[in-house]
């Protein structure tokens, strides 16, 4: 499995290319604004994206899907919990004085303990709600694609609608923390990261913040 991370947009948000090596099957993960360059990136290396994978719909996350619908035509996977917050899109750029037209439909659901497979890849989809409703993440082959879950040296927010710091918490715990250490945790922002990495020098994981208190 091979990934590549594109970072963009006032959100400084990335966008992520997975490929089989096998086979150039891929998919697009998160397409926010660095879209373009991700699908250029596709097209120099002959990959075929079979599907728009998102770990949560926060605007961030799809402001680029109507540019990969257009470019791939291939479908949109997204959880059903997160799937009101992605018809609110529009609503979600009001927020913060952006504009943006409704999203094209989701085409499937993401079902928690199934498979995303691309070529000869496949990572499976657990659920790590706490940002959002809907969050899932991608495990698989030595990589997690965490999305807003965790960070180089912090967590995702939890100010937002459908956001909660308990639930969170325990999803760092119940589904990234229990992940190999030498896992890479590749991040919907900042750089990437190690599950043991985090598991040792995180604030927000180590001593009392989120322990007991959160469980």
């Amino acid at each position: 499995m091979v990934v590549r991370g594109f970072t963009g947009g006032v959100f400084a948000e990335n966008t992520y290319l997975l490929s089989c090596a096998a086979t150039n099957a891929g998919i697009l993960v998160d397409p926010g604004a660095a879209t373009a360059q991700a699908l250029a990136e596709a097209k120099r290396h002959g990959i075929e994206i079979g599907a728009i994978v998102l770990t949560h719909a926060h605007i961030d996350h799809v402001e680029g899907i109507p540019l990969a619908r257009v470019e791939t035509g291939a479908p949109i996977w997204l959880h059903d919990a997160d799937r009101e917050l992605y018809q609110a899109a529009p609503m979600q750029a009001q927020w913060f004085g952006l504009r943006m037209d409704p999203l094209p439909p989701v085409d499937h659901a993401l079902v928690v303990g199934e498979t995303v497979r691309f070529g000869e890849c496949e990572l499976e989809i657990r659920f790590a709600p706490g940002h959002a409703p809907g969050h899932v993440i991608l495990v698989g082959d030595g990589v997690a694609m965490v999305g807003d879950v965790v960070f180089a040296g912090s967590i995702g927010r939890t100010d937002l609608p459908g956001g909660d710091l308990a639930t969170l918490m325990r999803s760092i715990r119940e589904q990234v923390l229990t992940l190999p250490d030498a896992t890479t945790l590749h991040t919907g922002h900042g750089p990437d990261t190690t599950v043991g990495h985090e598991r040792a020098t995180n604030p927000f994981i180590i001593g009392d913040y989120g322990g007991s208190q959160f469980a």
